[in-house]
């Protein structure tokens, strides 16, 4: 299934194709801040529609993931980095998702406060 999805004031728009069966949240210190509810997909099944400069970026701690952002409205749709094998990975944060009924979705939780 392909899922539409953007920012708030749409300056970031994309598609994600995947089956959305689970979210992730985790504690750690910029996802509990966040509030971000994550969907991990292989990089190649998000697709921007806009252009990736719209996106701004922030890194910290091993600077391993870039937190994607709008740097207009504040909204943090997605983020990059790669798997413990190397493989490009987007998480997408699914409350930016069009249509998704998020009560549906079962979530786990992750205690990024602790890794």
């Amino acid at each position: 299934m392909i899922y539409k999805g953007s920012c708030h004031c749409g300056k970031i728009a994309f598609e994600v194709d995947g089956e959305l069966s689970s979210a992730m949240a985790c504690n750690c210190s910029i996802c509990s801040r966040k509030g971000s509810l994550l969907w991990f997909v292989p990089r190649q099944k998000l697709q921007l529609l806009t252009p990736e400069e719209n996106a701004a970026s922030y890194t910290f701690n091993k600077h391993v993931i870039k937190h994607r952002f709008c740097p207009s409205c504040g909204m943090h749709p997605y983020g990059e980095g790669s798997d413990a094998a190397g493989n490009a990975m987007a998480a997408i944060n699914i409350r930016c998702l069009e249509g998704v009924d998020l009560a549906a979705i079962p979530v786990t939780h992750f205690d990024g406060r602790s890794h």
